[in-house]
């Protein structure tokens, strides 16, 4: 086995947003980033966990465990933002850049729990607050990265139907990979949770567009749908719902278990690495089957 085959990222440089747990799918996707070569840009905010019953993780012991996934020579870094700010994508983006003067994979797994409602008892202040934080800076995020990526710093204005045009074949094993991530909210219903499920439908949404625009640039963007992955959040003594449905949705997995957060890292992994190339615009599900039960 080559060098490249065992480390098929090594060179390359990734960003990866949501790393604040070791419980959590963005820190197992920063890990298996590591373990395949990268070097590794995390973000994180600490505080956004602090009020979640599933409570915050110690920061260092995540810098320790994403250092220990690192490759020999590969670079790490971090900054904690609050991603609800508008020019806090920017930052970002810049910040993992200097890391080591490029920038080749974002990942977008940061996202805005708790403080929803149902649609009886939303209210503009829940609706903004996730729309901030899970699809406005998840945009800005992409739109940062992409034009670092291509080296294009100012975009002409475009107009509805415009599309920007190839210059030519791109070299496919050099294209920069955005990912998205959503909750299923293809799939079924989520009561109780319509400000959440509004601001991730939206990134589903937009996923063939914004593949669409970036491909061009030699960005290739695809979504992640996890499934029902328990990062805490479904364990009986810190969930956030009704321990019934928790029960019930154990029911509905084929496989008998739900998922963990290793599992989407896996699928990030691969797609992340030349193996996907050909892989563009998708909303992908890695939910061992969940979403074909008759009971979500």
């Amino acid at each position: 086995m080559t060098n490249s085959e065992h480390l098929p990222l090594r060179g390359r440089t990734a960003l990866v947003t949501g790393v604040s747990r070791r419980r959590g799918i963005g820190y197992a996707i920063a890990v298996r980033l590591a373990e395949l070569g990268a070097d590794l840009f995390i973000h994180h905010h600490r505080a956004h966990d602090t009020g979640q019953p599933w409570s915050a993780d110690d920061l260092e012991g995540v810098r320790e465990g994403v250092r220990a996934a690192l490759r020999p020579g590969a670079a790490f870094g971090d900054l904690g933002l609050d991603l609800a700010d508008p020019k806090a994508p920017e930052r970002l983006v810049a910040a993992a850049r200097e890391l080591t003067g490029s920038l080749h994979v974002l990942v977008c797994n940061h996202a805005r729990s708790g403080g929803d409602g149902s649609l009886l008892d939303m209210t503009a202040e829940k609706l903004d607050g996730h729309w901030s934080v899970n699809t406005r800076s998840t945009l800005l995020l992409t739109s940062h990265f992409a034009r670092a990526f291509a080296g294009t710093e100012e975009a002409p204005a475009a107009r509805p139907g415009d599309r920007r045009g190839f210059s030519g074949p791109l070299d496919e094993h050099a294209t920069g990979r955005v990912f998205w991530t959503t909750s299923g909210q293809i799939h079924g219903p989520m009561p109780g949770e319509v400000a959440y499920a509004a601001s991730k439908a939206a990134l589903a949404g937009l996923t063939a567009t914004a593949a669409a625009e970036l491909l061009p640039l030699g960005v290739v963007l695809n979504t992640v749908d996890p499934g029902p992955v328990n990062t805490g959040y479904l364990d009986p003594e810190s969930t956030d719902r009704d321990p019934g449905i928790i029960e019930r949705v154990l029911a509905a997995t084929p496989f008998g278990r739900l998922g963990h957060p290793t599992d989407p890292a896996r699928l990030v992994g691969w797609l992340a690495s030349d193996g996907g190339r050909w892989v563009v615009g998708q909303i992908i599900t890695t939910d061992g089957g969940f979403s074909l039960g008759t009971d979500r």
